[in-house]
């Protein structure tokens, strides 16, 4: 994008003045915001309309999350005019960086909608035709404080500065239709900009509104709050991202919310798809759809009915179905592969139910056995196998976790459909996650082996040979960006690191199987090793943690807690205070994230083997120059692969393993062979820490009585965990400590969102 000065502070002068009644002398930092952005989006224009024009074929990304972050530093990175913006602000007396305090669009909650972000700025970057439909939250996930320890929920207003990146496009509503209600859905385009290109796609997001606003004869007869009540039950749909479904209530919102999001976008694209006078049985010709996790699977049965309103048959709408849809897995957790009770499916949808029906009819008549091939059954809709059955292709992304659903998961339909299954590991642009967020690193290394890295992430590997000169300045680099984090703690948390620790750096999406419970009970044991005197030379360690349990989830929630706890009793005691600190920072977002990523000298991946499909904060650490702290889980395994497992600390059990070790596993018989374990363990219900909710009481019963004590073996791995944490401490900041850092980095190529984006366009949509 050309950038000129004088014409883009004019711009800016303009909208302030069209817009907002102010200029540049008495705007507020939100009014030169939307100005900046507004001005920035006028330009983009002609590039983002020549590519909505584009006749190439298009695949649409369905997601529930899209977990974008502050948007205005990538776009004009991406657009190549960040310095010049900066420069150009300076000039008249303003900082680009006042508008750190803009939202995140938080329209995600982990690694699921983090992954579609750097999926969509990937694929602009390499020109691949990808669009994202989701849906435009009021409210994104929450925002998350503190009180007494326990997590609290707020609203998250990330709308309060307005919305300059996005364009409502009320030209292309539509009427989603439930058994009970109709709505009107109206879309937000958002341009995805690639690097350098001028290449602009779209994700488009929806937003839910009743059909008829204000009904001035209720008014008159004074029924207002009836049709109040009508507006509420239309808007609350894309009010907030995954309600709380603990009741029927919530479970039948989240279902109104897939359905509203893939209804919508599916209406939208057979509606262009024919007034352009297109045979509708020639869709897969133009569009393929990927279904990122189960959420949007309802896609399927929905563009079944569509097609058969249009004139099709069903056997040639199911041909169509299954030459457009593709569906990624993203968990083996069966809590986590979405089922729906088929009488209120029915009952909501009850056309898009029928389509669900004729699917179970066909694969019945297909002669498979029922036991093990099913779509519905016992009342139950199974989304994940309506996926599988219908979609062209499905894959796992990571290697390990694709072998566990061809092995485990999925055995069956593997066996039935192995030429459906296909590996495509996760990744993450290096745009967001290195040259956006760590500058000054991203010089070096240019200073090293040029600029084509940028888009091409494999060439990392040259800077091997200037490792040894690299040491010094990446350490001081590091060092500067550890400065910066502890500041930004100091003040958002109110907690003083020193960044003279080490910072140990736990952050992920809150889940008993990631094993945030495994670190804290370490940070206990250590403690009262110090305590006791039996560890006396303990190197200085920051324990950061980050994370939102989702509002629903009781124990995720009691392990916050008691994280919360064990940081105060640490952070109170003067007799420590020069060997540890422990803070668990609020409202983690992809804007912390970037500070935090930077800044981390150990990135604990600590699921239970077998248990995180990928992840991908491992990778942004990795990318970074941070060694992994992990077991051999998902993308873990292929990061040892490519940097070797000396140059990272891995511990635990095996995922073959882990099933031999449940059979017999008793968790009391670790708990008394570890005293100072059982210290840690006991503080829950000893009355060390205080808490009348009962909560930390149930986390100790789940980690030692019930039906499945200990379900996620976090005490079975204890021992080994901290013998190699300890091991990776006492390393730390030797040369030799350092070298594996910058051969993590160097090692990294693989996991970059361009490879990935480019496996898919290749070997599942043709494109």
């Amino acid at each position: 994008m050309k950038f000129d000065k004088k014409t883009f502070l004019a711009d800016v002068e303009r909208v302030l003045n069209s817009d907002y009644a102010c200029d540049m002398k008495s705007a507020g930092r939100r009014e030169l915001y939307n100005a900046v952005s507004k001005a920035v989006m006028e330009e983009a224009y002609a590039d983002w309309s020549r590519e909505k024009k584009s006749n190439r074929r298009r695949c649409g990304y369905f997601s529930a999350e899209f977990l974008m972050g502050r948007a205005i530093y990538s776009n004009l990175l991406n657009l190549g005019i960040l310095e010049e913006v900066g420069d150009a602000l300076k000039s008249v007396g303003e900082d680009l960086n006042q508008f750190e305090e803009v939202e995140d669009a938080a329209l995600g909650n982990g690694g699921l909608g983090r992954l579609a972000a750097c999926y969509l700025e990937s694929a602009a970057s390499k020109d691949i035709a990808l669009d994202g439909y989701g849906i435009r939250y009021r409210y994104g996930l929450f925002r998350q404080t503190f009180e007494n320890g326990f997590q609290h929920e707020e609203g998250d207003d990330w709308l309060k500065w307005g919305d300059p990146w996005s364009v409502r496009v009320d030209r292309d509503a539509v009427l989603v239709r439930f058994a009970d209600q109709t709505v009107r859905a109206v879309p937000y385009d958002m341009p995805i900009f690639g690097y350098k290109n001028g290449v602009v796609n779209t994700l488009r997001l929806w937003q839910s509104e009743p059909v008829q606003a204000f009904d001035f004869a209720s008014f008159n007869e004074m029924r207002g709050e009836v049709k109040a009540n009508e507006n509420f039950n239309a808007t609350k749909i894309t009010d907030v991202l995954y309600p709380n479904d603990n009741t029927m209530v919530g479970k039948i919102l989240r279902l109104r919310q897939q359905y509203f999001m893939v209804s919508a976008s599916l209406q939208d694209i057979v509606k262009k798809f024919k007034a352009a006078g297109k045979d509708l049985k020639a869709l897969p010709e133009k569009w393929c759809f990927q279904l990122n996790d189960t959420h949007p699977v309802i896609a399927i049965p929905e563009l079944l009915r569509i097609l058969q309103t249009e004139g099709l048959s069903f056997e040639e709408a199911f041909d169509v179905c299954h030459k457009c849809f593709n569906f990624t897995n993203h968990t083996i957790m069966a809590e986590a592969l979405e089922k729906w009770d088929a009488l209120a499916l029915s009952d909501l949808l009850p056309d898009v139910y029928e389509q669900i029906v004729a699917c179970q009819q066909r694969l019945s008549s297909e002669g498979v056995d029922p036991n093990y091939f099913y779509i519905v059954r016992d009342n139950v809709v199974h989304m994940a196998n309506l996926a599988i059955y219908v979609s062209a292709h499905v894959n796992g992304v990571a290697e390990i976790h694709t072998n566990i659903l061809k092995t485990q998961t999925f055995k069956n339909w593997y066996e039935r459909y192995p030429e459906k299954f296909v590996n495509i590991t996760n990744g993450i642009t290096p745009r967001r996650w290195m040259l956006l967020n760590n500058p000054k690193m991203a010089r070096l290394i240019d200073s090293k082996i040029g600029t084509v890295w940028h888009t091409r992430l494999p060439e990392l590997k040259k800077i091997k040979p200037f490792i040894g000169e690299m040491l010094p300045e990446f350490v001081r680099i590091k060092q500067e960006n550890k400065q910066k984090l502890a500041a930004y703690i100091a003040e958002h948390e109110g907690v003083e690191l020193s960044p003279d620790f080490i910072f140990d750096v736990q952050v992920k999406r809150l889940h008993e199987y990631k094993r945030q419970m495994l670190n804290a009970l370490s940070v206990l044991w250590y403690y009262f090793g110090i305590k006791d005197g039996d560890i006396t030379d303990f190197p200085p360690t920051a324990f950061i943690f980050g994370a939102k349990a989702a509002p629903g989830y009781y124990m995720a929630k009691a392990v916050i807690k008691f994280i919360n706890e064990i940081a105060r009793l640490v952070n109170s005691d003067a007799e420590v205070a020069d060997k540890m600190k422990v803070v668990f920072v609020q409202n983690y977002n992809v804007s912390y994230a970037e500070k935090i990523v930077c800044a981390a000298d150990i990135s604990e991946q600590i699921s239970l083997a077998g248990m995180e499909a990928s992840g991908t904060s491992n990778m942004k650490f990795m990318l970074g120059g941070t060694v992994t702290l992990g077991t051999l889980d998902g993308a873990n395994v292929e990061i040892c692969e490519e940097a070797g497992s000396e140059n990272n600390y891995i511990f635990g059990a095996t995922v073959e393993e882990v099933a031999a070790i449940k059979q017999f596993y008793c968790p009391r018989e670790i708990i008394e062979q570890n005293p100072r374990l059982k210290r840690a363990l006991m503080t829950l219900v000893d009355g060390t820490f205080q808490d009348d909710s009962g909560m930390l009481q149930k986390l100790f019963e789940s980690m030692t009585s019930g039906y499945e004590p200990d379900r996620y073996l976090v005490l079975y791995d204890f021992a080994d965990y901290v013998r190699v944490k300890t091991q990776l401490l006492y390393d730390f900041g030797s040369d030799e400590f350092n070298k594996k850092c910058l051969v993590n980095m160097a090692s990294v190529g693989k996991f970059s969102a361009d490879r990935s984006v480019t496996d898919y366009a290749k070997l599942i949509w043709n494109l």
